[in-house]
């Protein structure tokens, strides 16, 4: 009988909580800026819920008890480790052409990673599934959000991206409405210093993203740096992880593509996908050994006049274990 009793509770609750598992597995993505971590602490939050599931009873909203666990998964996860930069975020662009972009040692940064779309997309036969919005896991903002201390990071969140109220953000952080007021008052204004207000981004199905993601992607498999030209607004900017230097404006982009990345034709080629709700490419590099190896990935932030941000990973694990691309390709 005992068996049989749990068994129809754990049949209750993957009924009752897996319908939540994208929108939480997004929320975590904004906590910690990584979407291996954010996964790792959606697991750890569905173990949490589960050892307590029996005592629930219902007390609160299903949804509003699983933030609760998981937005404390989360800021009991963030107290040792530092933040997720951008190379942005760390200093100022770089204009010379005196040396290779400056590499930074491993370990020495805590870089942020994307989040590919397909991790959050709903199953095609499942219509009760929240649609995440594209605007709440856009790179930018993210990247901010990494700046908040990590409580104002999450009154910020539960408020104005999961509409929580005061009362419920209160309960789900185990504080006053004051202290959640008041902590929304100072993230917000600190969100804007950190991130003016930016250009309308197209949607990366938008048939003019997809045509600037193309042009990306053939100036690279093609070794023609001139096509960036009619890819890069003017006042693009340029980043890579794990790279101290970023460069602003299109051709101090172009020139250092040129003379130190594209290389010849054959060395890269580019899948097309989605990250952060934005136009992305897995990206694989020819080794030495004449193997398409993986490499990395980029996000383009592509607006009606030219991308305006070009933001690559390097960091081959991406293309396998976060994308699900395999490692190498075949000529």
């Amino acid at each position: 009988m005992g068996n049989k009793l749990s068994a129809q509770s754990e049949d209750r609750f993957a009924a009752e909580t897996g319908r939540f598992r994208r929108e939480l597995l997004a929320h975590c993505y904004r906590m910690v800026g990584s979407a291996q971590d954010a996964e790792d602490l959606v697991q750890e939050t569905y173990l949490r819920a589960w050892r307590s599931y029996g005592g629930f009873e219902g007390r609160a909203s299903i949804r509003s008890w699983l933030y609760r666990i998981a937005t404390n998964v989360c800021l009991t996860a963030l107290q040792p480790r530092r933040i997720r930069m951008l190379p942005s975020g760390l200093t100022g662009p770089y204009d010379g052409l005196d040396r290779p972009p400056n590499l930074v040692a491993p370990g020495d940064v805590s870089w942020l990673e994307p989040l590919p779309d397909a991790l959050l997309a709903p199953a095609d036969d499942d219509p009760a599934a929240v649609v995440i919005a594209r605007e709440s896991v856009r790179l930018a903002l993210i990247a901010s959000l990494q700046h908040l201390p990590a409580r104002q990071r999450a009154i910020l969140l539960l408020r104005e991206v999961l509409a929580f109220s005061a009362a419920e953000t209160a309960e789900i952080l185990g504080t006053t409405t004051a202290a959640v007021k008041s902590g929304l008052q100072r993230a917000r204004a600190r969100l804007d210093e950190l991130e003016p207000k930016p250009a309308e981004l197209l949607e990366p199905a938008d048939q003019r993203a997809r045509a600037l993601l193309d042009g990306y992607i053939a100036a690279f498999e093609r070794s023609d740096a001139g096509l960036l030209e009619q890819v890069l607004r003017t006042d693009a900017t340029l980043e890579a992880t794990p790279f101290l230097d970023w460069r602003a404006g299109r051709a101090g982009c172009i020139r250092m593509l040129d003379a130190y990345v594209i290389g010849v034709q054959g060395d890269w080629r580019m899948f097309a996908t989605s990250a952060n709700g934005q136009p992305a490419a897995v990206i694989y590099r020819r080794d030495v050994d004449g193997k398409l190896q993986a490499y990395g990935a980029v996000v383009l932030e592509p607006t009606a006049t030219g991308v305006s941000r070009v933001i690559a990973f390097h960091h081959s694990a991406l293309v396998t274990t976060t994308f699900g691309f395999p490692d190498l390709l075949a000529d």
